[in-house]
């Protein structure tokens, strides 16, 4: 089957690499969008821009206003990973957080629902730290973060003798509604299942978002909404992850359960995210850090990154076939083999742009 016949889909994509694998990563995203653009008729234009440490080296801040101006002209924004050997970033605080990569781009774009799928392939159950029985149960869930409030965003304060020290958490009704209308919307095109993850027990901002959730639920009639307390759910997504569909959570628990999350799949490597924003803007990156010391030798495995690149065509574009084509390709190159050395199981490593090439060749032949 060729390309589908209608008129070019143009769209302009920032790409901002980052450091340590970041650049390379990215690479192969940009060549899988591409035979996308083949086989679907689109066009992508992709402009680069600097953060983290390589901004640094140039411009002595982690993110320049060039790097925001070139993401603001953008229709998404595709973005790698940060870290390297900056002895600065140690000495950032939140309240500077336009100064810091990631947290810059969410606050200036209000990058408020962070969306963490985690799943778990049956052809490679035995890469999964997970028990076989476990697995065999069937492990596909996604984690709604809410990603701009919270106490990573609260007032932080160290009294001047050392002695005391308080963070603040806080959130609003409007800052609650929106990840879990999403969450919402997700549970009713999956299984119809929402979990909201809190601590009801002893905070009041869990309340809250319990008090938002419960009432929102009557817009969702069919979808079933569970409350479980966050120390409970880090041993469940353990245990019996199966159990989960949705999963929505404030921005600390969210990190900590979508950290959780990211070992059932067996690698960092394969797990994607998605930013959203209020507007039209969404940013996409895997969950994964810089690994510096694979830098440059095409080992880095590139799947999280492809399939964030499929996120933003779902989330961004609205290219539904086009990301299922990316995610069909991605699952056949893995059940063929093309795998790097971190889900290689003792197997032939291939390298990072030949996994890569091997879902280019996937997306162009799919039908």
């Amino acid at each position: 089957m060729g390309a589908r016949q209608f008129s070019s889909v143009s769209k302009h994509i920032a790409v901002v690499p980052g450091d340590g694998i970041g650049p390379e990563v990215c690479d192969e995203a940009i060549k899988v969008l591409g035979s996308v653009g083949e086989r679907f008729g689109h066009s992508f234009a992709f402009e680069h821009a600097l953060a983290g440490g390589a901004a640094w080296d140039v411009h002595q801040e982690h993110m320049p206003q060039a790097t925001l101006d070139t993401c603001a002209g953008a229709d998404a924004i595709l973005f790698g990973s940060i870290g390297g050997p900056v002895s600065e970033q140690h000495e950032l605080k939140w309240k500077d957080a336009e100064k810091n990569a990631v947290l810059g781009l969410r606050g200036a774009f209000g990058l408020a629902v962070n969306v963490r799928p985690a799943i778990v392939y049956p052809f490679m159950k035995t890469i999964s730290p997970l028990r076989a029985e476990i697995v065999d149960r069937g492990v596909d869930l996604v984690i709604i973060r809410e990603l701009i409030g919270g106490i990573y965003f609260g007032e932080h304060k160290t009294a001047d003798d050392g002695n005391s020290a308080y963070d603040i958490m806080s959130y609003t009704r409007e800052q609650i509604r929106k990840p879990l209308e999403f969450a919402f919307n997700a549970a009713m095109g999956r299984d119809k299942r929402l979990t909201v993850v809190d601590k009801a027990n002893v905070l009041d901002c869990s309340r809250l978002w319990r008090a938002v959730a419960t009432d929102m639920a009557s817009q969702w009639p069919e979808v079933e909404l569970n409350f479980m307390y966050i120390d409970n759910a880090v041993m469940q997504i353990i245990q019996n992850p199966s159990q989960f569909d949705v999963i929505a959570t404030e921005n600390l628990f969210g990190d900590i359960l979508s950290d959780a999350a990211s070992v059932l799949p067996g690698s960092l490597g394969l797990m994607p995210s998605a930013s959203l924003g209020s507007g039209t803007l969404h940013m996409y990156e895997p969950i994964g850090g810089t690994a510096p010391e694979l830098t440059g030798t095409d080992q880095a495995n590139p799947v999280a990154q492809i399939l964030s690149a499929a996120l933003m065509l779902r989330y961004s574009f609205d290219m539904e076939e086009e990301a299922r084509a990316v995610e069909n390709a991605v699952s056949q190159a893995l059940q063929d083999g093309f795998r790097t050395g971190d889900i290689a199981q003792g197997g032939d490593a291939v390298s990072c742009s030949h996994v890569g090439d091997a879902i280019v060749r996937n997306v162009i032949s799919s039908k």
